[in-house]
């Protein structure tokens, strides 16, 4: 048994974003949601080796933010251990690799993220390395493909590797490819066309794999479309922090088959006020900063009465309050009273048919003939550090 087995399964997840998902952010979608699965943002594994004396400001959480799951990204195995080993004091409850990101600090100075896609034996050794380092469960998000190898064959070649060569048997799929060259990393999430028939077959040909779908899933109503078309998990990202109430304020109930928690944004807030008064400045140096812990509630009222003149007065405070208090009794006058202690009513916006036709667009299946693919991959030792 896995510490994740303590927990709902991942049927909802947020995606690690960096510069969103860090500790604040997380702290507010537990008060609204009890079940979804949350992210860190990607960590590289240098940057947890080297911060070795510093690794609370970047690995802390509080304990109500199970189940949560700690990124890395990598491409030296020492590191990638090490990394993991350093990580276990805090107690994650799975650990993923990052295959997906198209960032070109990533993938190119970095050669790690998406490239990664394409030497499907290392991530294979790397996944070896972290599971070996660790007693949490380990996943990979990767994208269904990478530049001009993109075809169907070529993400099951990966995803085969990858699984035979590892323990790995969960893996995320944004469902679009990663172009690394002359896209940015928001055109990256837009620009290549959605391939969900891609994610489907995966369902198909790796039965005894489990696959969470990624990418062009913008609402609760969207996710449940998912989860009864037959994924196994699905995971959102820029629609929760955009939109987090109307959004995360649903996953309990729909997804989870939970009663209601009854909490309004009032009451979030008072909580979020004690947990922000408790870490300002806790690092040293004025970090974090108050902007830094107001930077996850500039949404929660999105599209409600008040919302504009909130995001108005939330500007002009952030220049001269000092304290969260000081900050939410200048703005806080902006929501009326109906908004703040309203509870999240039933979501009824989104595409209930968004893969209604997928079956009939699924590639050929994946042949046994493909199967040889770790057969024709080269062999390289994999290199560990001393401890190991």
């Amino acid at each position: 048994m896995t510490v994740s087995d303590a927990y709902s399964p991942p049927l909802f997840s947020i995606a690690p974003m960096m510069g969103w998902t860090d500790n604040h952010y997380r702290t507010l979608a537990r008060l609204i949601t009890k079940h979804a699965w949350l992210y860190t943002e990607m960590l590289a594994a240098e940057t947890i080796v080297y911060q070795e004396d510093n690794l609370d400001s970047f690995l802390a959480y509080s304990p109500d933010q199970h189940p949560i799951v700690l990124q890395i990204g990598g491409r030296n195995l020492e590191n990638l251990a090490k990394a993991t080993r350093l990580a276990n004091a805090y107690g994650y409850d799975e650990i993923n690799f990052n295959c997906g990101c198209p960032s070109p600090k990533v993938s190119g100075r970095g050669c790690f993220g998406a490239l990664l896609m394409l030497d499907p034996k290392f991530v294979g050794e790397a996944m070896s390395v972290i599971a070996s380092n660790t007693n949490a469960a380990v996943t990979v998000k990767c994208r269904i493909g990478v530049d001009d190898h993109d075809s169907y064959n070529e993400l099951c070649d990966f995803i085969h590797i990858v699984s035979s060569l590892s323990p790995t048997k969960h893996f995320i799929i944004h469902s679009r490819k990663a172009l690394l060259s002359g896209l940015s990393p928001s055109d990256n999430r837009r620009i290549p066309p959605l391939k969900y028939e891609f994610f489907f077959a995966l369902l198909r040909d790796f039965p005894d794999l489990k696959f969470t779908i990624n990418g062009g899933i913008n609402s609760v109503v969207e996710a449940d479309a998912a989860l009864r078309s037959g994924a196994h998990g699905v995971m959102l990202g820029r629609a929760v922090y955009y939109n987090p109430w109307h959004t995360l304020g649903h996953v309990d109930t729909v997804i989870y088959g939970s009663p209601s928690s009854g909490i309004t944004r009032r009451q979030v807030l008072e909580k979020y006020q004690v947990y922000g008064e408790s870490v300002l400045g806790k690092y040293g140096k004025g970090r974090p900063n108050l902007r830094d812990i107001v930077r996850p509630l500039i949404n929660l009222f999105h599209s409600e009465s008040g919302n504009g003149q909130w995001k108005r007065r939330t500007d002009a405070a952030l220049l001269h309050c000092t304290t969260l208090k000081s900050f939410l009794d200048e703005v806080l006058p902006a929501i009326p009273d109906f908004v703040l202690d309203s509870f999240a009513f039933k979501e009824a916006t989104g595409r209930e048919d968004l893969f209604a036709d997928v079956r009939r667009l699924l590639p050929p299946p994946y042949g046994k003939e493909s199967s040889k693919a770790l057969e024709r991959m080269p062999t390289r030792p994999v290199i560990l550090d001393e401890e190991e």
